[in-house]
């Protein structure tokens, strides 16, 4: 039975193509995934590279989904690290996601850069491991294109195109979906930055983003986001403080209910910051 239902909710986390490990980092969860235009943490190389040519300090990050809809075998996880130089940033980042009977894995390297420190562009090449006990296993090469520019010290487009040569496991089409991503990030005040998101799969429909991340106290961010396809909430936490970022995240889903996310993110170097991260990099007494 329980075998049972797990595979049912595989087949559908993979008939409405959001699988749980292919958006990481629970501060993005908790925004609901529409911070596409403030990319700026190390898991950025994941959804938008071109993020981390905003970062002139190491980063370190893991993140983890234990039970996803309470089912243990649906865990997830993710590491990554960042490296800027007077070249660029360089970042490395790994998933695994399932059990034995299903499992994913992926290896990132990414490459991002700036232009008169206000045009960001960045890309990110996968290599994707499938494997499925007794069907045999396969592997395929993926990009993520992104770009980010700062049309006004609080205000931000960001936009990213997700396997955009529509690589696919198999002979099966589309088992790696070709996801477009654009949005804007407006710092409403100095504690609150509000984030709109359009998510575009090529063969479903459009799924509209929203997210609040909001500074409650020095070292404490309350966020919130909710996203239209398929219908969800989120909501979660970040305790910033010194050279680390602790941050708690949950989501609904509309039929397998809730589940929880924890990532937790270091900073050193020179310029690592201090305290809160919700103000804008550019604008920070860190950034050179």
């Amino acid at each position: 039975m329980r075998l049972f239902t797990i595979i049912t909710i595989l087949i559908s986390l993979t008939s409405i193509k959001v699988p749980a490990q292919y958006m990481p980092g629970a501060k993005q969860i908790s925004l609901a995934n529409s911070d596409v235009a403030n990319s700026n943490d190390v898991f950025s190389l994941f959804y938008n590279p071109a993020g981390n040519a905003q970062l002139n300090w190491n980063e370190v990050g893991i993140y983890y989904s234990p039970a996803p809809f309470g089912v243990k075998e649906l865990a997830n996880g993710y590491g990554a690290f960042l490296h800027p130089t007077n070249f660029g940033s360089f970042s490395l980042g790994f998933m695994t996601y399932g059990f034995e009977l299903y499992r994913e894995n992926k290896i990132l390297f990414s490459y991002a850069n700036s232009y008169l420190n206000k045009f960001f562009f960045g890309a990110s090449i996968a290599y994707h491991s499938l494997s499925i006990n007794n069907y045999g296993n396969d592997n395929s090469i993926t990009f993520i294109l992104g770009g980010l520019i700062y049309l006004k010290e609080d205000l931000r487009l960001g936009f990213s195109i997700d396997n955009p040569t529509r690589a696919t496991f198999g002979d099966e089409e589309n088992q790696i979906p070709m996801l477009i991503n654009t949005g804007i990030s407006y710092d409403a005040l100095s504690e609150l930055t509000l984030n709109l998101a359009v998510q575009k799969d090529i063969d479903l429909p459009a799924s509209v983003r929203f997210g609040i991340d909001y500074l409650l106290i020095e070292y404490l961010n309350l966020r919130f986001g909710v996203d239209n396809e398929p219908s969800r909430y989120s909501a979660g936490i970040g305790i910033n403080y010194n050279i680390f970022s602790l941050d708690y995240a949950f989501f609904t889903h509309q039929d397998l209910g809730l589940t929880h996310q924890f990532g937790l993110i270091v900073s050193f170097g020179s310029n690592a910051p201090r305290s809160s991260r919700i103000k804008s990099f550019l604008n920070s007494e860190s950034k050179n």
